[in-house]
């Protein structure tokens, strides 16, 4: 059976519909897996700007936990110094004091030795025992006892205190624990408020660290998004090329025919055009890289 021309244009012309329509929407495909890709990379650029930044931010952490630990040290020192400043003016203040002309300590009945009474010491008896009173701790012959106990602890503080006025040494010894006491409450304010510091600048470099890995994991996932459009994206482009070229082909046949109908050569009015969609269809053939305009210019045949 014979089949002629005629009967083949029809065929050929749904045929050309049907791959036309296939290849727009293969490109269109494309076009929206590009544009999803490109919102992918966007975020996942974000992303890794917010992680360069966080990243800094852990290093200038990084330095000031650094410097403020290094404070510490030197400022432990320091109310290491301070420390025995105090010892040695608490020494020296015990080595003058009226109560240590006495003969030696005494003891308790179990054989202690009982502590010697210092103006602070005998200050503080002093006080609970007048806070007693005020309670009414003390009644009948007990507040009797307990008053001449009072009246003993006042007079013996009253002489402590005359002879260390007239003891100029002892005084400037006292005032120099005085100095001493408050420099070593400096040097540990000065400790406390450096561990502090490197504590606090630690903590952020903790809770920043966590931050960089979380905003990585999305970044990560944003890449993957990337590189799964990319290759759908990728494959609709490759579907619309084929496309493209069984197009082109279908269109050669319609177009032979027409001429071959009319009786036209090649240096026909449709010349110019043909050459240009045959030069792209070569180099599309070749592998190179076509662009958009020329693309559709294929796909309308010219």
């Amino acid at each position: 059976m014979v089949i002629r021309m005629e009967d083949l244009v029809p065929v050929l012309e749904g045929l050309r519909k049907t791959v036309d329509k296939k290849a727009t929407g293969s490109r269109d495909v494309r076009d929206g897996l590009n544009e999803t890709m490109r919102g992918h990379i966007g975020t996942r650029n974000t992303f890794n700007s917010q992680v360069r930044e966080l990243i800094s931010e852990v290093q200038r952490q990084k330095v000031i936990r650094d410097d403020a630990n290094g404070a510490v040290r030197d400022a432990k020192s320091e109310r290491a110094a301070k420390n025995q400043e105090v010892r040695d003016a608490k020494d020296k203040i015990r080595e003058l004091s009226p109560e240590r002309e006495r003969s030696s300590p005494q003891n308790d009945r179990r054989g202690r030795r009982q502590k010697e009474d210092t103006p602070a010491s005998l200050r503080r008896k002093i006080e609970i025992l007048e806070n007693e009173f005020e309670m009414g701790k003390h009644v009948g012959s007990n507040e009797d006892k307990a008053m001449d106990q009072l009246k003993r602890m006042k007079r013996k503080l009253r002489d402590m205190s005359e002879k260390e006025d007239s003891n100029v040494e002892l005084k400037a010894a006292r005032e120099q624990l005085r100095a001493a006491i408050d420099a070593q409450e400096e040097a540990h304010q000065t400790v406390t408020e450096a561990a502090e510091c490197a504590q606090e600048a630690h903590d952020l470099m903790l809770k920043l660290s966590e931050e960089v890995d979380r905003l990585r994991e999305q970044a990560d996932a944003s890449q993957a998004e990337v590189r799964r459009a990319k290759r759908e994206a990728d494959r609709a482009h490759q579907s619309y090329i084929v496309s493209l070229r069984c197009l082109h082909s279908i269109q050669d046949i319609m177009r032979a025919k027409r001429d071959e109908g009319s009786g036209s050569s090649k240096g026909g009015r449709g010349a110019p055009a043909r050459v240009e969609v045959q030069d792209l269809m070569s180099k599309l053939m070749s592998g190179e890289t076509l662009s958009t305009e020329e693309l559709m210019v294929l796909q309308r045949g010219g």
